[in-house]
């Protein structure tokens, strides 16, 4: 059960990428050093300025990073934007290699194939997905699949009025690109060619009638899988059949301690590495729901939430090695560190919300 962590070694410090949406102050993506001892963040200040980069992705060499430009118009075009960057591995900054079209509205997460080779990219807004070669200097060329999503909708007017693709992940395999669509209550399975990009529809999965997925986390013993329904507040545990591509459901918990109300919903989902705890972000209720994960059949079960802190939680992430967790306060403009118990996954709040602007996505990276 227990997983292999991404570090073989604990380094002393990490860095660490914030995503924003570029109101208020903010002015694009920003960068932290994490001390990996105390987990005190260390303001680095602005990595890149470009606009809306609510989502970020690293390429597996750690010399690259892609982000989306969540907007509603790119370059005359209904549509948002993926970027791409160079790393400086010395100082953290980031160097714009160029930009192409989403190919949909509001992009709103992106994901680089495990080969390196292709960036995928979730369009909100008009509900689609995309995939995109990326070259061997890091830049974004040819449009490789699209997808538009189309009926059926889910029964909550006018939320589900139309297609919401909301995350785009991939198989440890990457012979498969698992789509969480809110709008339609559904995961689609996509089978993913990854020599060629192309995507074909292959499967789906069916939530509850106005769960709306949302986000989407695999096991890191790829049997298993995670969605958080932003909708109803809740998170389920899903079988996932590699060889057939297929999903089907293990069981469904709430997400916070009291009943769903219009001013909650859910965000961001992640497994810790060690494979015994998954967490998910509530908004409105301010707090990271921690449950634990059934050795034998990867049932969930809610033991507990943390206060994040602060203002709406859109997104948190673990750190490779299983320490920390960081939480990004959309609206109070921070990020709130907490140790975690690997026995127990509890959290403890470590030292004072440290200020980012509007903060939406974190990535941690190794130097």
């Amino acid at each position: 059960m227990l997983a292999t962590p991404l570090l073989a070694k604990t380094p002393k410090t990490l860095r660490v990428y914030v995503g924003t949406y570029t109101r208020k102050a903010s002015k694009g993506i920003y960068q932290f050093e994490m001390d990996m001892a105390t987990g005190a963040l260390k303001p680095m200040g602005v990595a890149a300025e470009t606009e809306n980069p609510s989502f970020l992705a690293l390429h597996p060499k750690g010399n690259l990073m892609y982000s989306v430009g969540e907007l509603s118009e790119f370059k005359g075009e209904k549509v948002g934007s993926v970027n791409a960057y160079a790393i400086d591995r010395a100082t953290g900054k980031l160097t714009l290699l160029n930009q192409v079209g989403s190919a949909g509205s509001g992009p709103c997460h992106v994901k680089v194939a495990d080969n390196g080779r292709f960036v995928l990219c979730a369009n909100y807004n008009s509900g689609s997905v995309a995939a995109f070669a990326l070259g061997a200097d890091g830049k974004i060329g040819k449009r490789t699949a699209f997808h538009q999503h189309v009926e059926p909708f889910g029964p909550l007017k006018p939320r589900q009025s139309g297609p919401h693709a909301h995350s785009v992940n991939l198989d440890k395999a990457n012979q498969h690109a698992v789509v969480a669509d809110l709008g339609k209550d559904r995961i689609l399975v996509y089978k993913f060619d990854p020599k060629t990009g192309t995507m074909a529809a292959h499967s789906e999965f069916v939530g509850a009638p106005a769960s709306g997925p949302r986000h989407f986390a695999f096991h890191p013993n790829a049997k298993w899988a995670f969605v958080i329904n932003e909708i109803n507040c809740t998170l389920t545990a899903l079988n996932w059949d590699a060889k057939a591509g297929k999903l089907t459901e293990i069981n469904t918990e709430p997400t916070m301690p009291i009943p769903v109300a219009p001013a909650l919903s859910t965000a961001e989902t992640v497994v810790h590495p060690n494979g015994r705890f998954v967490y998910g972000s509530n908004r409105g209720h301010d707090s990271i729901a921690i449950f634990s994960i059934d050795a034998s059949t990867g049932r969930v079960a809610r033991i507990g939430n943390e206060s994040t802190q602060g203002k709406v939680p859109r997104n948190f992430n673990i750190d490779p090695t299983g320490q920390f967790l960081i939480a990004a306060n959309q609206d109070s403009d921070s990020l709130v560190v907490f140790r975690i118990d690997g026995s127990t996954g509890k959290l403890t709040p470590v030292g004072k919300p440290v200020e980012a602007p509007v903060p939406v996505c974190v990535k941690f990276l190794a130097v």
